[in-house]
This record gives C-alpha cells, structure tokens and sequence, in this order.
C-alpha cells in the first residue's frame, strides 16, 4: 500500500487526507497545532459520514478513518511515496518546510505542493532535488470537487509529472495538467477576474454577494458563487493570495476596489466557513443564511 504524507491539517489538508484513505491509501497527516489536528481528523470523521447517509462511500467510514493516522511529527514522513504540503500562503514558509522534508523523505518520495497562487519552480528552489517538486492543488471542498491541477515547474522531470497525473486520477479526480508554470496556475487566474470584479459591484452597492452567487449558478451554471467559494476558501487566505497577485503585471489580476471590502470583513474576525462567518453565516459547517 502507498502510503501519503499530508503537512498541514486545515481545510484542504483534512480534505486531502480523506480523499487519500478513501482511495486506498494510508496516510500521515501532522500539523503543528494539536487542536487543528485533532479538529481534523473530527471533521474528517464528520464528512465520511455525510457521504455515507447520501450512499457515495464505498466502504464503512469506520474502515476508511483506520487508514489515516495522526503523526507525532515531520519525522513520521519517513515512508512516504507521496508528501502534500497544504500549509499557509506564504512562500518563505513552504520553503523553509521543503528543505526540513528532504532530510526525511525517501529519495524516491514526491515532494508536492497544494498552493493555489505560488508558483511551484519558486518553491522548488529550497530542494536539492527540484526534479521532484510538483504542484497538486486541489479545490475545496477537496472530497467533493472533481479537479486537481497538476503543476509542472521548471525542473520538474517527466516522470514525475506523469505519476502526479495518475495519482490525481487514482484519487477519482481529473487532473488539469499545467505544462508551463505561472503565477496562480489556469483556473485561479480565471476565478480571480471574476472575483475581483464580483466584489467591485458588491462594494459598490450595484447588488448583493447573494444575488451574485445565485445569477451566476443559474445564468451560467457554476455550482458555487463567487462568494461561497471565497467563504469556503478562507477570507485570511484571499487576503494573502490578493498580497501575492498586487505584485503582479496583468492589471485584471490585481486587486480592486472591493478587496477593501475583504480585508475589513477578516479585520473582524469574519474568515468564512471555518469562522462561522464571512458572506455567509454557517453552523456545523453548513451555510444558514
């Protein structure tokens, strides 16, 4: 059996990790925070059963929660065929995290990354193997999105980036193969557009993020709004992800007027679905109002 290697137990590292062991993997997942971990494996628990009830797990949730094992630390990393970083926006501590795992990891280990806006040849440059340092980023929620970008970087090897596809595809998921490696990837750059658009109309009064949402799920078929997706991401992320793309040279990426709108909403603690609030109001992770 494969075994995953998951650092960082947020709201795409629990994702992550149960996709993994409900795909036959046994998976590590370790963050620094005992409370995140702990809440983790609780939450995982928690959307198992909700698949469960709506009949699209195969096997008892009980079976599925035995393969995912809470790690002591990085150490634990040391059988690893595969290791997922899904830590904070903030590319001084990715690397610092890269050059720490390489110590541990086999030499025959993958070293990937779950940023959603880093470019993956920038991270790679704290290994001394770039070869195998791939971009994997999922979306969120991780268990019921059906994509995965799968990210080449400058000295990623071929091989590597075809058994990151297939391992995308093992998960049940699609792999969106990014053959050139850019700020933010393919499906970011588009979301951000329209995002950064989506909040200069609300900031400016012409309608409300619920109305947004809901014309652009029934005008255009997206599942989820503009404003949902931002709530399920985080709205601390958005803010450091909006950091990254004001440095940018493409004017349709950077921030607007309505990031004003984002950053006082986290200045008050509303952060999105893991908060409580954010757009929208959530009790037991589900949206109320």
């Amino acid at each position: 059996m494969e075994r995953v290697f998951v650092v960082g137990a947020g709201f795409m590292g629990a994702g992550i990790a149960q996709v993994a062991a409900q795909a036959g993997y046994a998976v590590g997942l370790w963050d620094e925070r005992a409370d995140a971990l702990s809440g983790a494996m609780a939450e995982i628990g928690r959307s198992l059963g909700r698949l469960a009830a709506k009949g699209r797990l195969a096997e008892p949730v009980d079976a599925v929660l035995a393969r995912i094992q809470p790690a002591a630390g990085l150490g634990d990393a040391a059988n690893a065929d595969w290791v997922i970083e899904a830590v904070f926006e903030d590319p001084g501590l990715k690397k610092k995290l890269f050059q720490t795992l390489e110590t541990v990891i086999p030499d025959t280990a993958i070293l990937a990354s779950n940023t959603s806006s880093i470019p993956i040849t920038r991270l790679a440059t704290a290994c001394r193997r770039p070869e195998r340092v791939v971009g994997l980023h999922f979306f969120g929620p991780v268990p019921l999105m059906g994509v995965v970008e799968v990210v080449k970087a400058a000295e990623t090897s071929q091989d590597v980036f075809e058994k990151a596809s297939e391992f995308v595809r093992s998960l049940g998921k699609a792999p969106l193969r990014v053959t050139r490696d850019i700020p933010m990837f393919v499906l970011n750059r588009v979301f951000t557009a329209a995002f950064n658009e989506a909040c200069d109309l609300v900031a400016d009064g012409v309608a409300t993020p619920e109305d947004v949402d809901m014309g652009l799920k029934l005008g255009f078929g997206w599942n989820a709004g503009p404003f949902e997706i931002a709530d399920n991401a985080g709205l601390d992320t958005l803010v450091r992800i909006m950091s990254f793309t004001g440095s940018l040279s493409e004017d349709r990426l950077k921030p607007g007027p309505g990031a004003d709108l984002i950053r006082s909403m986290v200045q008050e603690g509303r952060l999105g679905r893991k908060s409580g609030r954010g757009f929208y109001r959530y009790e037991n992770g589900k949206k109320t109002t």
